[in-house]
C-alpha cells in the first residue's frame, strides 16, 4: 500500500467483465471487409456466418456431431431458448452460486413454473455440493460464475451415463477454460466475453442427446418465434448452418471473425487459456503480498481465470456497515477510473462489495500488473479520505 502515484498506467485499461477488452492491436480497420448493406441471406452473408460456426468448432474443439448455432439476444437468449424448449420433460436440478445462476432459477420457477425442481445454492465465493446432483434430472448450471469469480473445476462431477440433459451457461468460460464436451448437452456463450466481440448475439451448441429431446418432446407452453428450433418435429438444420432465426449484425459477425482469426493465429484454445491463466497469476501474485485484499473464492481450485473477484479484508473497512463497505469499494474503483488506469472494476450489483477484474485472453498480463499498483494507490487514498472524514 502506497500513497505514491504510480508512474505506469496500463496501455489498455479495459477490465470490464462484459463487454470485454478487444483483442490486442484491434482497430476499426479490422472490420473493413464487413458485408454491410448486404443481406445475411446472400452468399457473402451466409459464407461469413458459416465460417463463424466452423471456426468456433475448430478453436473450441466442439465434436463433429454437435450442432452450433448463432442465436438472438446474447448468452441470455441462448440460455432462455434452451430452457423453454427442452425443460419440462424430466425433473430439473438448478445450480446457483451467483447472480446469473439465480436468474435462471427464477425463470424456471416463476416463468416456466415447473413444479419438480430441486435448487442447490451456495454463497458468493463457493460452489454447492456437486456430489449430490441427481443426473436422472435435467441439470442447469453456469460453468463460470461471472459475478462471483467461481468456476466448476472440471466436468468430472457430471455423470457420463446421465439420463437427463446438462444445460451449461459457459459465457465467461468459453475460450478461456477447458469444457468437457462429453459431459455437456447444451452450451451457451456470447461474443462479448472472452474474445472481446460485440454484443447482442449468442452461441448455442447442442449435443445429439439435446437434438433428440427437441425432436421427441413438445413443451406444454407456446414458444416465441425466436425460440423455435424445430420444424415439423425435426431440428431446423438451417439454424446450425448460418441461417439465423432473425437478422444478425454483419458488423458484429465480422468482428467475431476477426477475434477468431486472432485466436487461431496465437495458437488456439491452449494459447487463450495460457494468457488468461497468466493474467490471473498476476493478480494472485499481488494478492499474496497485499494485506488489504483477498479473493472472494477461498479455494484456488475453483477460482475463475476470467472474472476475478476480490474483496477488501482490511479490518478498518470490514468493521464498517455493509452499505459503507459498498461505498468504499465503489470509491476505490472510481479513483482508479478517474486516473484512466482501469475501467469498470466495480463488483456486480448483486455481489458482495469488492472489485472485479477481467483477466481473459484479450487482456495483457503487463497491464494487469500495472493496474495492481494503481489499486494499492487508490486504496491508500480512499482509506485516508475515510479517516479524514471521520
Amino acid at each position: 500500500m502506497t500513497n505514491t502515484t504510480p508512474g505506469l498506467r496500463p496501455q489498455v485499461p479495459h477490465f470490464s467483465s462484459g463487454p470485454c477488452a478487444k483483442r490486442p492491436g484491434w482497430t476499426p480497420e479490422a472490420l473493413k471487409d464487413a458485408a454491410l448493406g448486404r443481406s445475411h441471406r446472400a452468399k457473402i452473408g451466409k459464407d461469413k456466418l458459416k465460417r463463424a460456426i466452423e471456426q468456433t468448432r475448430e478453436i473450441l474443439g466442439v465434436p463433429a456431431d454437435y450442432r452450433i448455432g448463432i442465436v438472438p439476444a446474447s448468452d441470455t437468449g441462448a440460455v432462455e431458448m434452451s430452457m423453454w424448449s427442452l425443460l419440462g420433460a424430466r425433473p430439473v436440478t438448478m445450480l446457483a452460486w451467483e447472480s446469473f445462476g439465480e436468474g435462471w432459477v427464477t425463470d424456471v420457477e416463476k416463468q416456466l413454473k415447473l413444479k419438480d425442481v430441486v435448487t442447490l445454492k451456495a454463497g458468493y465465493g463457493e460452489l454447492p455440493d456437486l456430489s449430490v446432483v441427481d443426473f436422472n434430472t435435467d441439470v442447469v448450471f453456469t460453468w463460470n460464475g461471472t459475478t462471483s469469480g467461481v468456476r466448476v473445476p472440471n466436468g468430472d462431477w457430471i455423470a457420463a451415463d446421465r439420463a437427463g440433459l446438462t444445460i451449461c451457461d459457459a459465457t465467461s468460460a468459453a475460450f478461456a477454460q477447458t469444457l468437457d464436451w462429453d459431459k455437456l448437452d447444451v452450451v451457451t456463450f456470447s461474443w462479448q466475453k472472452a474474445l472481446g466481440g460485440e454484443a447482442a448475439h449468442g452461441m448455442l451448441i447442442l449435443s445429439p442427446r439435446a437434438v433428440e429431446r427437441l425432436e421427441t418432446y413438445k413443451p406444454a407452453w407456446p414458444l416465441p418465434k425466436i425460440f423455435r428450433m424445430t420444424k415439423g418435429g425435426k431440428i431446423n438444420e438451417g439454424i446450425f448452418q448460418g441461417e439465423t432465426i432473425n437478422t444478425p449484425s454483419m458488423l458484429c459477425v465480422e468482428d467475431y471473425l476477426d477475434a477468431l482469426d486472432w485466436a487461431k493465429s496465437i495458437g488456439g484454445l491452449d494459447a487463450l487459456i495460457a494468457r488468461a491463466d497468466a493474467n490471473t497469476r498476476a493478480v494472485a501474485d499481488w494478492v499474496a503480498k497485499t494485506d488489504w485484499v483477498d479473493f472472494l473464492a477461498a479455494d484456488p481450485a475453483v477460482r475463475s481465470n476470467t472474472s476475478v473477484c476480490l474483496k477488501v479484508v482490511d479490518p478498518a473497512i470490514t468493521a464498517l456497515p455493509a452499505d459503507a463497505q459498498a461505498a468504499f469499494a465503489k470509491s476505490l474503483a472510481s479513483a482508479v477510473e478517474k486516473e484512466g488506469a482501469g475501467y469498470d472494476l466495480g463488483h456486480y450489483r448483486d455481489a458482495p462489495p469488492g472489485l472485479r477484474i477481467w483477466c481473459g485472453a484479450t487482456v495483457e498480463a503487463s497491464d494487469v500488473t500495472a493496474l495492481t499498483a494503481w489499486l494499492d494507490w487508490a486504496f491508500a487514498k480512499t482509506k485516508a479520505g475515510l479517516a479524514k472524514a471521520a
